[in-house]
């Protein structure tokens, strides 16, 4: 049930504050948030690696949301082939490094979401057909693919392994960075998001933020030098921070309206403006 018009509910107020502010004071209360969750995710998480186990954690959980919807409510109306097919690609790749360089729980957590997202891949392509709606999907996906793996040539860490596994690393690294926008442009499109879909996206967006909370805090705790043990090279380690930042102000203003829509008590999340 939403909230009556006139509520004076203390949150409802307070995103009404927001909404009025100018971009700058967004902007600045935007940082604010950021620096203060990094704050307390620094007190209280002590091994740093954790972050990536949860950011990997939480991406499987998301897929799990999806795999709920297709299976009991039989539509895929809302969800973005191809965000699912360039998914699919930066896992496999990923799954494919990590086999050879280190076996542990990240490569589980891989190897799980990815059978997870060719599941779904294979039900939108053949069972749910019908609901999927090709019109608003019209991201051309060969861009950020082509994009990724020059950026890689060019671009990546240099270690005692081959270089052509390097370069696979990094091609997996930047394509994830850029995954979800074919997903981000269809719910431009349709302008409204449907409850599991908005879940998924918020779990992204949960996700990258970890990930990218990682490399900061890291920073923050060696003053800086850890850009420097991130890999050799001087370009890779900006670059990577950089592909994680990224993915995290993409979907930032997604998950602003995904909060929004749920402290209004809304089942739909509704985009007034382009994402």
């Amino acid at each position: 049930m939403g909230n009556k018009r006139g509520s004076r509910d203390p949150v409802n107020e307070l995103f009404r504050w927001v909404r009025r502010r100018s971009m700058k004071v967004k902007a600045i209360l935007g940082v604010i948030i950021l620096i203060t969750t990094l704050l307390i995710l620094r007190s209280f998480v002590r091994n740093h690696n954790h972050f990536f186990i949860a950011s990997e954690a939480i991406h499987a959980v998301g897929i799990m949301v999806l795999i709920y919807k297709l299976t009991l409510k039989n539509t895929c109306s809302g969800l973005s082939l191809k965000s699912q097919e360039l998914t699919a690609i930066f896992l496999a790749v990923r799954l494919f490094c990590s086999y050879g360089m280190e076996q542990d729980i990240h490569t589980v957590l891989d190897f799980v979401t990815l059978i997870s997202t060719l599941w779904v891949i294979y039900m939108i392509r053949y069972k749910l057909k019908s609901s999927y709606i090709q019109e608003l999907d019209n991201f051309r996906i060969r861009y950020p693919v082509i994009g990724s793996a020059l950026f890689a040539i060019i671009i990546h860490p240099r270690s005692l392994l081959s270089i052509s596994v390097m370069i696979l690393w990094a091609f997996c690294v930047y394509l994830e960075s850029v995954s979800v926008l074919p997903q981000l442009r269809l719910m431009q499109n349709a302008k409204m998001v449907e409850p599991f879909t908005a879940h998924y996206v918020f779990a992204l967006g949960v996700a990258r933020f970890l990930g990218c909370a990682h490399w900061i805090i890291q920073i923050i705790d060696t003053r800086g030098k850890y850009l420097f043990f991130m890999g050799s090279g001087f370009f890779w380690p900006p670059a990577i921070l950089l592909a994680e930042a990224v993915q995290t102000f993409i979907l930032a203003d997604f998950c602003y309206y995904y909060v929004k829509s749920i402290m209004d008590g809304q089942l739909l999340v509704r985009l007034p403006c382009p994402v």
